[in-house]
């Protein structure tokens, strides 16, 4: 991997860090529901006008959809709106690689060697000692926002399952599958928010846009949209194309390192030591699931002419999907995303949109 492809990696996982704080400043405007709503439909109306729709079938897109765009975001605004810190959940997020190993296993019949499974087990520890050590704190009213964000983590493994399917069926059109992603959310979170949060708030939250904290929000908004998941998530995506996943998933590790320290500088958020050790076993787990070796594999031919070798991580970016090319193979799990973000994306289609 060239010195400038390695700094272009580093800039995706900052990108995808810095969605975190991004979401936060999102909402001290607008409600959780329609926040997300409003991520999703800046994405959908465009690709709807002007992106041919992507030849994978639409069962797997709508599960990726489902999965990633309605689920994970919900969950995780949801968490940050009620009191989850913003650098936490980026750690906590993380969450979306064991479940994926766990569900391509359970559901997909997916082989998970010796290694996943210790990295499964690592990763579980350091997210229970997270969620004790906030359970004894304020009475245990900080475990809810970490439950809220573990679901979150399960919304995006189940939709990293509808990413692989539809990879497989359609493996040289990462962006496309990414953006027709993006139309599923809008309406159901729409419904969402008129039902739960209501026309009144609804309409309060845009009455102070010209506000220094509204203008904050549009900015914070426009980030995880533009940045966040079109820049990253086309960055990532082209990097997937040309290495091996094994070589550039482990750059996704450095989005809870941003994410923490984005938070503290951002929105002088601190992080305990203890919430730091169990979030290193958390990292700790993933790399070591997404690193086992991989038996070479052939090359699967890009539409564009590039190729991407068949292996698959069990890597998760947070905040943003970054779908990638992926051959089918069994005895491989994918852990795909385009952190988002807080999308993420965008495992990884591994963090596009989110974060």
């Amino acid at each position: 991997m060239t010195v400038r492809d390695r700094l272009l990696a580093v800039v995706v996982a900052v990108t995808w860090g810095l969605n975190f704080p991004a979401i936060h400043l999102t909402l001290e405007q607008f409600p959780p529901f329609l926040a997300v709503a409003l991520r999703f439909s800046l994405l959908a109306v465009p690709t709807l006008l002007l992106v041919p729709r992507p030849s994978a079938p639409w069962r797997w897109v709508l599960l990726y959809g489902a999965g990633f765009g309605v689920l994970q975001f919900v969950f995780l605004y949801s968490a940050i709106d009620s009191g989850m810190p913003t650098g936490l959940a980026s750690l906590v997020l993380q969450s979306s690689a064991p479940f994926t190993v766990v569900l391509a296993a359970a559901l997909l019949r997916e082989h998970v060697s010796g290694r996943q499974a210790l990295g499964v087990l690592v990763a579980v520890v350091g997210l229970a000692g997270i969620a004790v050590h906030r359970a004894g704190l304020n009475g245990g009213a900080t475990l809810v926002p970490v439950l809220l964000t573990l679901c979150g983590g399960l919304g995006w493994a189940m939709g990293n399952l509808g990413n692989r399917r539809a990879m497989q069926a359609a493996p040289g059109e990462p962006l496309r599958l990414m953006l027709w992603m993006s139309v599923i959310p809008p309406l159901p979170l729409l419904a969402l928010s008129l039902t739960l949060e209501g026309p009144a708030r609804i309409r309060a939250s845009f009455t102070g846009l010209a506000t220094p904290t509204g203008w904050t929000a549009l900015g914070a908004l426009a980030f995880t949209v533009l940045v966040g998941t079109l820049a990253g998530s086309g960055l990532w995506t082209s990097l997937m194309s040309r290495y091996p996943a094994g070589v550039v998933a482990p750059f996704s590790m450095l989005v809870p390192v941003v994410g923490i320290g984005s938070s503290w500088l951002i929105l002088r958020e601190r992080t305990s030591l203890a919430e730091l050790g169990w979030g290193a076993l958390v990292v700790a787990g993933v790399l070591l699931g997404s690193t086992a070796r991989r038996r070479p594999q052939p090359v699967v031919p890009l539409a564009s002419g590039a190729g991407v070798t068949g292996t698959t991580s069990a890597v998760a970016i947070a905040a943003t999907p970054s779908p990638r090319p992926v051959s089918p193979s069994p005895s491989d799990v994918v852990a795909e995303i385009v952190t988002g973000p807080p999308a993420a994306d965008e495992s990884t289609a591994s963090a596009s949109a989110r974060r």
